[in-house]
């Protein structure tokens, strides 16, 4: 049986492959990836992949052509590659409700975020700041997929020790931040994150990481109000019709 052809498209990654070490396919800023088949829309209603929150990351993987590593992918680039995803399966015309009425987006038209490239030394995931109010200068790097998983593990321990406990802000910074005043040891930025950090410092942190991170700009104008809004994404994104059983 001879070699059955893909038709494929190249997807250029919000980070321009910039935070990746030029020995992995990712720093060329692209990745290639296949059109949906039935194989995916089989990954999309399988009940054990929904109910355990991995089929997003089971479709993407399918889709993904390019031979990368996929927990080494950052949040921001990951969301490009779900929208190129939703595009090359069902089209760029996105139908869905917002607060009650019909709204569409043709996400074709989404772009990514700007990027200040001089943020960014080439191959290198780890970038400076300064807190405004305890003067404290942090090293911080982008969360992959990878590390996304592992905060996921670590939050679901902590719920069974305390099941009151919600610490996903200061667990997502223990991942985040790599030094404190040049003293990388994960017990100081652990014991600092816990006791020290400012309200107003991690504040300032979360608005910069906001302004400068690689993503794409899922904001959308509703048809009522003036505002925008942040573009839904879950099951429906890439099934529209597709009801939990």
């Amino acid at each position: 049986m001879s070699e059955l052809k893909f038709p494929t498209e190249t997807i250029e990654l919000p980070s321009k492959g910039l935070i990746y070490s030029e020995d992995k396919p990712l720093s060329s800023g692209t990745i290639e990836m296949k059109y949906m088949t039935a194989k995916e829309e089989d990954i999309l209603s399988n009940q054990s992949y929904i109910q355990n929150g991995t089929v997003l990351d089971k479709l993407l993987k399918s889709l993904i052509v390019s031979k990368v590593d996929y927990n080494d992918i950052i949040v921001g680039d990951k969301n490009a590659i779900m929208i190129a995803a939703r595009i090359l399966g069902y089209g760029a015309e996105y139908k869905f409700e917002y607060k009650g009425k019909e709204e569409v987006v043709d996400l074709s038209t989404l772009e990514n975020k700007p990027l200040d490239e001089s943020l960014f030394q080439k191959g290198k995931n780890e970038f400076e700041f300064t807190l405004p109010s305890s003067g404290n200068n942090i090293t911080f790097k982008l969360l992959t997929h990878g590390d996304e998983n592992k905060i996921a593990q670590e939050l679901k321990g902590l719920k069974k020790i305390n099941k009151d406990s919600s610490p996903e802000l200061t667990t997502r910074l223990k991942y985040m931040i790599t030094s404190i005043n040049g003293d990388s040891d994960g017990k100081t930025i652990r014991e600092f994150i816990d006791q020290a950090f400012l309200a107003r410092d991690a504040r300032a942190f979360r608005e910069h990481l906001t302004q400068m991170q690689p993503d794409v700009d899922l904001s959308f104008f509703p048809s009522i109000g003036t505002e925008p809004a942040t573009l839904p994404i879950g099951i429906s994104f890439f099934w529209p019709d597709f009801k939990l059983r």
